[in-house]
């Protein structure tokens, strides 16, 4: 019989995006696991558009930079009030993403998986004004060395991160720990199989049963 999972009152953390285009997070986070801690309540997805936080009656958000250059910049204020806006009266971690911040990692996902509120503010176009970071106090992250469109796909990569290390999330909690044990080849059934008049068979010490044996072949395939 399977094990019923708890559905938690409140969630552990919260993840609140700050972007243009909010529509284009719904497919990724009701789907598989993310859409299932939703379900359960272990962590919640909120958005917030920019463009409602400005009086331009075309809630137009971006404007040419000064001193030149290619591009539009977005403006300050309005992400300054979304974020206000997203943060409310709660404490709250803010992650800007950049090209140019800090290289985001897995000891970085699992000190921010103890947060109750993060917030990642999630750019576009040529970027957005700079004077946010004077008025709001936010870590800047790189999911990679290269420059994408916009911050939403970094966005998900960084809340899926981030959501498997809170306590809940994952079924099998000891899948947390595979960066440590695992090799990066995995097979499962059947023991063999034939594509093309070739046979391609799963590596014999896997099927040993020697669990010594098995844990120093993966240590040693992890390394290659």
């Amino acid at each position: 019989m399977k094990r019923k999972r708890a559905v938690l009152k409140k969630p552990k953390t919260t993840f609140h995006f700050i972007s243009l285009f909010p529509e284009s997070f719904s497919s990724y986070i009701q789907e598989s696991i993310i859409g299932r801690a939703i379900a359960d309540n272990y962590i919640d997805v909120k958005t917030y558009n920019p463009r409602n936080f400005t009086k331009d009656k075309h809630h137009r958000v971006d404007r040419i930079p000064y001193g030149g250059g290619p591009g539009m910049v977005i403006e300050a204020v309005p992400i300054v009030k979304a974020i206000e806006k997203a943060k409310g009266r709660s404490k709250a971690k803010v992650i800007a993403l950049s090209p140019s911040g800090k290289q985001f990692d897995t000891e970085i996902a699992k000190k921010f998986s103890q947060e109750k509120n993060i917030i990642i503010v999630c750019g576009r176009y040529e970027g957005i004004d700079a004077r946010v970071k004077d008025i709001i106090d936010m870590e800047e992250y790189s999911i990679g060395p290269y420059t994408l469109t916009g911050g939403e796909l970094p966005a998900l990569v960084i809340t899926d991160a981030i959501s498997r290390d809170i306590p809940g999330v994952l079924v099998n909690e000891t899948s947390v720990e595979e960066e440590r044990i695992a090799s990066p080849d995995v097979y499962t059934r059947p023991e063999v199989i034939t594509y093309k008049k070739k046979k391609y068979s799963v590596p014999k010490v896997l099927l040993s049963g020697n669990h010594k044996e098995i844990e120093e072949w993966r240590k040693k395939n992890k390394k290659k």
